[in-house]
């Protein structure tokens, strides 16, 4: 399964969420989005804007991890948001 490293990438870059949407021009709600769920789904377009802003190459911010990684990873991301 795909995994968003967009917030480990950004935080290597010392780049918060505000200046990262700014710099890339998408939305600060769809940036905080992924930091927090890292399996959101996003468009080639977006995730292109965001690896220029953070001057990386886009296969930079995706990893392929294993279904069971990523089951686990959604299962502690829904209890810590409550269930959404």
């Amino acid at each position: 399964m795909l995994r968003l490293r967009v917030k480990e990438v950004a935080q290597q870059k010392n780049m918060s969420m505000h200046r990262l949407s700014l710099k890339s021009e998408v939305s600060y709600h769809v940036i905080r989005e992924i930091f927090i769920n890292p399996y959101k789904p996003v468009s080639t377009y977006t995730l292109d804007r965001i690896a220029e802003a953070l001057d990386v190459p886009i296969t930079a911010l995706i990893e392929d991890v294993p279904k069971w990684q990523a089951e686990e990873e959604r299962k502690r991301l829904k209890g810590r948001l409550g269930g959404s």
